[in-house]
This record gives structure tokens, sequence and C-alpha cells, in this order.
């Protein structure tokens, strides 16, 4: 609810001049969260116990939850459209979860079927909103409006390639460069404090230079990031971790401020809900894409035995494997996130 509503509450309240600084501000405090989180967390588990990590969510969720009645004023919405898609959206939730555990459970025969199962409940999906009157995804969205497709697909590809990141780094310090939990968050922050650095310098640009210049630099710079760590190796040094995660954090505020303007400023304002939902679902199923291909190269390389000194081998080739995947996939999008064009409003091309 809050992932779909935010960036369309921010974006129906600032012109198409100003959205990008907005916005980029927008982005920074969501990486100043995640910055706090590895560390945040790291703390709690080591001294607590990582069950603490959800007592801790409780306060910070009754606090926002009491920050927006208080300071959020008055209220927008879209003119009314229509009956609620009731078989679309059973469709899109079926199919979903059932393509992600079919991923989770390869190369096993349920897997395939569940896999199989969930692109077919997709497809179906497809076709069921392409004829209805009130869909729930308007697919004439991606038909007619390339800056719209091509700005989701980059975003999608953009949050398969990156997010298993963290959760890679993070056995890799822990068990191969053996840094407790605490020390494995502070290296893992320069990442997400980079893009909160950046991100407001990225969106105001935005305003000023075509989205798709900024973001596909931005795709550029986290493929090359992402296959320095396509190379790591038990000797590789903590000094090449960061300069890593500097150039993925880069990369990533590059990108994601720019293309949420991209996407948001290509519709109108009857859409803003519609747009800030697909791009939430974009973020999201490719965060799942991203940890699903990477705990199946695990699965393939590691079967079901845990990490030990033992299997360091193959937990390496593992981890290699799959940043180099991650890389492929990030450079990719450079294209796509080029081929959006230009956005049509007042922006001038870089």
């Amino acid at each position: 609810m809050t992932f779909a509503t935010a960036m369309a509450i921010l974006t129906s309240v600032y012109p198409p001049g100003e959205r990008g600084r907005a916005i980029g501000i927008a982005s920074a405090f969501t990486y100043l969260g995640l910055s706090f989180g590895p560390v945040l967390g790291g703390v709690l588990t080591q001294h607590l116990g990582w069950r603490s990590i959800f007592y801790a969510s409780v306060p910070i969720g009754a606090a926002g939850f009491v920050l927006v009645l208080w300071k959020l004023k008055g209220e927008w919405r879209s003119p009314p459209r229509g009956r609620f898609d009731l078989a679309g959206s059973l469709l899109y939730a079926l199919a979903l979860p059932g393509l992600m555990y079919g991923l989770s459970r390869l190369p096993g025969l349920a897997g395939v079927w569940f896999l199989a199962g969930g692109l077919a409940g997709l497809a179906l999906f497809v076709l069921r909103e392409a004829r209805a009157a009130d869909p729930v995804l308007d697919i004439r969205l991606f038909r007619g409006n390339p800056v719209f497709a091509f700005s989701n697909l980059a975003a999608l590809i953009n949050y398969a390639a990156t997010f298993a990141v963290t959760f890679l780094l993070s056995l890799y310090l822990q068990y191969i460069k053996a840094l407790p939990p605490q020390s494995a968050g502070l290296l893992l922050v320069i990442q997400p404090a980079i893009m909160a650095a950046l991100s407001p310098l990225a969106g105001r640009l935005s305003d000023r230079i075509q989205p798709r210049t900024l973001a596909s630099l931005g795709m550029l710079c986290a493929a090359v990031g992402l296959g320095v760590f396509a190379f790591l190796a038990a000797a590789t040094s903590l000094a090449v971790v960061a300069a890593g995660l500097a150039l993925l954090g880069f990369g990533f505020a590059l990108f994601s401020a720019p293309n949420t303007n991209s996407i948001m400023s290509s519709v109108g304002p009857q859409h803003y809900g519609v747009a800030s939902a697909t791009l939430a679902a974009m973020r999201l199923v490719g965060q799942m894409l991203s940890m699903g291909a990477a705990l199946l190269v695990f699965t393939l390389f590691l079967g079901k035995a845990s990490v030990t000194p033992a299997t360091h081998g193959a937990f390496l080739s593992a981890t290699r494997t799959a940043f180099a995947g991650f890389a492929f996939l990030c450079f990719g999008g450079v294209f796509a996130s080029l081929a959006r064009g230009r956005r049509e409003d007042g922006a001038k091309e870089a």
C-alpha cells in the first residue's frame, strides 16, 4: 500500500520542472533508511539475536503511522473508473507467487511445474487486462507509451540485477573474510550512503537533462560495479569490495531518481496511481527475481550443503557466477533504458 501510493502523492503536488528534485530527495531518504538497515541489523543480530530486528520494526512502523496522520494534510485521488478488476487481480495474485515459488524449487520437477504455471498465469493476466473495460493494470500504457514501457522495463532489469548484492556480499564478508555481522553491515552501508548523497543531485539534473541519458549512464556504472564482484576471491581486499560498492551506489543514484521521474512524467494525472503502482511492482518483482536467481545458483553449486570451510570453493564459484550473470543483465538494461526515447515534458536532450 505504501509503495503503490507514495510516488503518486509526491508527483501530484510538484510540476514537471520541479518533480525530479522532489523525487531525488525522496529517494535520498529511502536510501538513508537502507543505509541504517545493515548497520542496525548487524548490531541487533550480534547483541540481541535476529528476532530483535522484527521487534524493532514495530515502533518504527507506529511512528510512521502517527507522522502521516499528523503531518500529511489534504487528499488526492484520480477520478473513479468503473468497477474493481477482481478477476485480473486474482490472476496476478496467483501467478506471481507460483512463478517465484517455482523459481525457488528449481531444478526440481516441482519447480518446473510451478514456474510454467506462473508464466501461464501471467500470460492469461496480460490477455485479460488487454480486453478488460476497467483493468487493474492498463496495458495500453505500455502499448502506446514507449517512455513508460521501457522505463519500467529498465527498472525491472536494474532491481533484478542489483538487489541480491547485499545478500551475496554479506555472506562473502562473513564466511570468506570472517567479518562479524556488525562489521559486514558497516562495509555494506557504503552503497546506500552514496545513493543517498547523490540522489537529490541526480533528480535535479533529470529536470534539465533527458532522464534516459542519466539513467542509462547509471545502469552502465552499475554493470561495471557488478563486473568487479564477478572476480571475487578469498584474497580480494576489502578496498576492492568498497570500491565496487561505491561504483554501484553511484550508478544506482544516477539511475533511480531520473528513471522514476521519467515514468511519472510520461502519464497524465489520471494515471499517477497506476504508474506509481506499476513502478513498485517492477521494483518488487525485480527484487524477488534477483533473490530467486541467486538462490538458484547456490542450489546448483552447493546443493543442500551448508557454507563451511570445506565448501568455500563452491561458494565462491556460485557467488562469481551470480555476479557475472547480474552484470550481463545490467549491461543489457542499458539498451532498454536508451530505447525509451525522449520524455515529452519540456526537458532538453543532453
